[in-house]
């Protein structure tokens, strides 16, 4: 087997076993770790809280601060986590909108990145992003 075959394999099986986020972005672990829980469900909802409040704290500034690097990094660790809750709670139909709240919070997220360094639209984005991080907190208490 040549190289060229090689790669692509070696490729698939970093990013399978070890998860995109934690590979490409380490600190997401970290904050992963700090808001761990009884539970995954737990992991998810101080983890929604620690995002909530990188968000507010990276209102006003610009481009990749100490408060939006914090944020980026608990955006990816719930990416992460979120289907890493229990399987009991994965089957109720509340966590489907789970789900589709953490779509929404891609897409934000986003924008959010493209406007890192433009005011007023960081900020704009910023409250777009703790709107749907409450509304994501809120579906997960559901599931309680």
């Amino acid at each position: 087997m040549g190289w060229k075959t090689l790669l692509p394999i070696a490729a698939i099986l970093l990013l399978s076993t070890s998860g995109c986020s934690y590979l490409f972005y380490p600190h997401a672990k970290d904050f992963t770790e700090k808001a761990k829980g009884a539970t995954g469900l737990d992991t998810v909802i101080n983890l929604t809280g620690m995002a909530e409040a990188s968000a507010k704290s990276a209102k006003g500034g610009k481009g990749v601060d100490q408060a939006f690097d914090d944020l980026h990094n608990q955006f990816h660790a719930i990416n992460d986590s979120i289907c890493c809750v229990e399987k009991s709670v994965r089957e109720r139909p509340g966590y489907a909108l789970a789900v589709t709240h953490k779509k929404e919070l891609t897409a934000i997220f986003k924008r959010l990145w493209k406007f890192k360094d433009d005011q007023p639209q960081r900020d704009q984005h910023l409250d777009l992003l703790v709107s749907e991080l409450t509304e994501l907190r809120e579906t997960l208490h559901t599931l309680r």
